[in-house]
């Protein structure tokens, strides 16, 4: 009778949830903020660990911007205006949602999610 009444809608708010993924698609430049007072300015909080076997991913570091196009390959640059990520370096691992590792090949670059 009443139309009004039919079926309950589902809620338009629903949580949404990230995959850890998503820190795979972070190639191009890359800022990487180390000041406390801009960490909630960053996209994911990371460290730089010196060992490759724990390291979430590994990253390349092009000195070329147009050439940092693929996975893993980034080209740190040192205004936070000009990245298309900003991520915040932390010096205590347990704080990071991923460990980076630096490597000089670029064919070694990869994601380990």
């Amino acid at each position: 009778m009443l139309p009004y009444l039919a079926a309950p809608q589902p809620a338009a708010n629903a949580p949404v949830t990230v995959s850890n993924n998503d820190i795979c698609r972070i190639y191009g430049s890359v800022y990487l903020e180390r000041d406390p007072k801009y960490k909630n300015t960053a996209a994911y909080t990371v460290y730089l660990g010196d060992d490759e076997a724990f390291a979430s991913m590994v990253v390349y570091r092009e000195n070329n911007k147009l050439f940092a196009d693929g996975t893993a390959i980034w080209h740190i640059t040192n205004k936070k205006a000009f990245a298309d990520h900003v991520l915040y370096v932390t010096d205590n691992r347990n704080f990071a949602d991923f460990t980076v590792h630096f490597t000089n090949v670029r064919s070694y670059a990869a994601c380990r999610p």
